[in-house]
């Protein structure tokens, strides 16, 4: 029989159902991790119950439907980000389902919380002036602005994720009559990204500065770490600083390392390079995923309109001839 209480069971679930069981990666266990961090404070301070004491009968519908209110309301949270929270959860009550019967009436009433419908915004990206502005802009008579300029020059070329780069190693790129990179991306996939001649010229160049041995990181700190996340989004939004000088343009945008990879993938689709080899030089897990290029590219849009006539003569709308009709109409 097992216990009650939460601490056991929420142990069990990162000990041994998300490392063991399922085998995911070190990214979505630190997201379910700051989830439960997230909704265990919030409980201790909506009921005063410290999470050691927390029971699952303390966990149900409505308090999780207040936490995720929570989020949104007090945290700003978008509808994005509440799902990720929620998803993390239903995971959590799918295991008390089965580690404790007792409780599955409650587990039932967690995992039918529905997830949140989002807006869906067109993604940003950088016109090639805009791109070029970019890697040109650290100063590579420093060693910190030379390498600025090859990571930054990787991450356009490869379309990586910003954890790709940040984990990448001098010998996953292999030089030779084609140059390119072993990158091991989401969902414990593997893929090959071809390089540009410029790129392939850069990356020898760094890293005969960083000298011995191969298998160190590419793009290490000054302290020889692993750039973090952040550290990539610091020096990326120092360039950004010094492009807007002669790209004023670069000032209106908000840039990150994943605006980057959507250039990438932008620049592929107006070159003519089909959707279904830019899905597997990205990595997606589904080609679906590549369609929001499609939707943001409104040359290609514009070329389609050029193909069409206009529509002659007038266009008359529907006309409510009943009082219920235009109410229906009027929504």
């Amino acid at each position: 029989m097992y216990s009650d209480l939460m601490a056991p069971h929420l142990q069990a679930f990162f000990a041994d159902y998300l490392t063991q069981q399922r085998r995911l990666s070190p990214q979505t266990i630190a997201s379910c991790r700051d989830t439960f961090r997230l909704l265990l404070t919030f409980l201790r301070d909506q009921t005063g119950v410290e999470p050691s004491a927390l029971r699952i009968a303390d966990i149900d519908a409505p308090a999780v439907l207040s936490f995720l209110n929570y989020l949104e309301q007090e945290r700003d949270n978008s509808v994005r980000s509440r799902n990720v929270r929620l998803s993390a959860i239903r995971s959590f009550f799918r295991l008390i389902a089965l580690r404790d019967p007792d409780s599955i009436g409650i587990a039932t009433r967690v995992l039918a919380i529905p997830t949140k419908r989002e807006d869906k915004k067109l993604i940003g990206y950088l016109t090639r002036s805009e791109i070029q502005a970019l890697l040109a802009a650290p100063d590579q008579s420093k060693w910190s602005g030379r390498r600025d300029h090859a990571l930054l020059l990787t991450l356009y070329n490869s379309g990586a994720r910003v954890s790709e780069i940040t984990a990448l190693k001098r010998d996953q790129v292999c030089f030779g009559a084609s140059t390119f990179l072993q990158l091991h991306g989401k969902g414990r996939k593997e893929r090959t990204v071809p390089l540009w001649p410029e790129t392939a010229k850069v990356l020898k160049a760094w890293f005969r500065e960083l000298g011995e041995p191969v298998d160190r990181m590419a793009f290490p700190n000054a302290r020889g770490k692993p750039l973090s996340r952040h550290g990539v989004e610091y020096l990326l939004k120092r360039a950004v600083k010094s492009a807007t000088r002669s790209c004023p343009s670069l000032a209106t945008k908000t840039i990150s390392p994943h605006v980057v990879r959507h250039t990438t993938a932008m620049h592929l689709l107006q070159a003519g390079v089909d959707i279904a080899t830019i899905a597997l030089w990205l990595g997606h897990e589904s080609i679906e995923t590549t369609h929001m290029y499609l939707e943001a590219d409104l040359e290609m849009k514009e070329k389609a309109l050029g193909k069409l006539d206009p529509i002659e003569g007038e266009w008359r709308g529907f006309q409510a001839d009943d009082p219920l009709l235009e109410f229906l109409s009027s929504l």
